[in-house]
Parts: C-alpha cells; sequence; structure tokens
C-alpha cells in the first residue's frame, strides 16, 4: 500500500475527517469528548488552523481515500509558548496499524522544525498503547502524567503528555 502525504483543506477534505474524529470520540479514548463533532465543528477547526498556520497534512492511499489525518495546533496560549506545538494524529478505521501514523509524524516533525518550532507535545490516553510506542519510537519522552484527567466510558482516564525537543533539526 502506497501512502501519499498531502495538506488537507476544509473544501476537500473535512467531511471525511469529520467522520474520523467522530469515529475516535465515539468508539476510543484518543479524544476526551462524548457528542460527535458536526460540520459547523469542522469549520470552526479549520479557521484556527489557518488563523494560526498550523498545516493539516492528509494520509491518502492511491485512490485517494484519506486513511489519517495529522495536525499541529497552539499549546498555550500566551507568547511564551509561541516555539512549543501541540500536535494531533487520528487515522481511519481499517486503517490502523498499517504505518500511517509513522508517516504522518515524520512529516509532522519536518514541518514542526521549519517552521522554528523547538518542542512538540502530545496529549495521549495512558491506555493507548499504539500512541504510546508511535511517540516513544520518535524519541519523544514523557513528561508528566494527569491522573484521572477525564471520564469516559464510565471509567476515570489518565492523560500522558509526551514531548519532542526539536532544538537540533530547528538549528
Amino acid at each position: 500500500m502506497n501512502i501519499h502525504i498531502k495538506y488537507c483543506t476544509y473544501d476537500q477534505h473535512a467531511p471525511e475527517m469529520l467522520d474520523i474524529f467522530n469515529d475516535a470520540i465515539l468508539n476510543t479514548t484518543a479524544l476526551y469528548e462524548y457528542e460527535p463533532r458536526t460540520m459547523e465543528t469542522m469549520d470552526h477547526w479549520f479557521a484556527s488552523k489557518i488563523a494560526g498556520e498550523y498545516p493539516v497534512i492528509g494520509a491518502f492511499d492511491d485512490n485517494g481515500t484519506l486513511m489519517g489525518f495529522a495536525s499541529l495546533g497552539q499549546f498555550r496560549p500566551q507568547a511564551a509558548f509561541r516555539f512549543t506545538a501541540e500536535h494531533s494524529i487520528y487515522i481511519a478505521d481499517g486503517f490502523r496499524g498499517k504505518g500511517i501514523a509513522v508517516e504522518l509524524m515524520k512529516t509532522l516533525i519536518i514541518l514542526a522544525s521549519r517552521l522554528g518550532y523547538r518542542s512538540l507535545v502530545g496529549a495521549i490516553d495512558l491506555e493507548n498503547m499504539a500512541s504510546l510506542r508511535l511517540h516513544q519510537k520518535f524519541g519523544f519522552e514523557e513528561a508528566g502524567v494527569i491522573k484521572a484527567a477525564g471520564f469516559k466510558f464510565d471509567r476515570w482516564l489518565d492523560l500522558a503528555f509526551y514531548q519532542l525537543s526539536i532544538d537540533e533539526m530547528a538549528g
């Protein structure tokens, strides 16, 4: 299977991305949300990415099917955090475990470096072993765990923060 990474746009990809988001909301702990998102939510989400100049990339197969997507975003609103970005990666059901997240992560790290970020942070549910392994593979280190940070599916969820220093790449 070939994986093609390219930029995503609201007009071309928002409905497919919405399906991936909503699957994650309804069936996983990748997002600590209860209610499915709407196209209005996607409109605001894309607008915030454009306003902050945060890239949104997708992984496509040879037929143009969106298999997963990733983005950078604001870590915290204060100016002192401007060199740190939070990232997210979501893979469509049926495409997980096929190396798609690896390709998206490679590209995100390169983009973050080119954009002048010095640090990437991921917030990961502590039970999401696939995401934890992905981050460890790329040299992310655990920066802390917030116990019982969320409550979903009738249980408390622990949230781990993983951080990658990209000083060497950015310099």
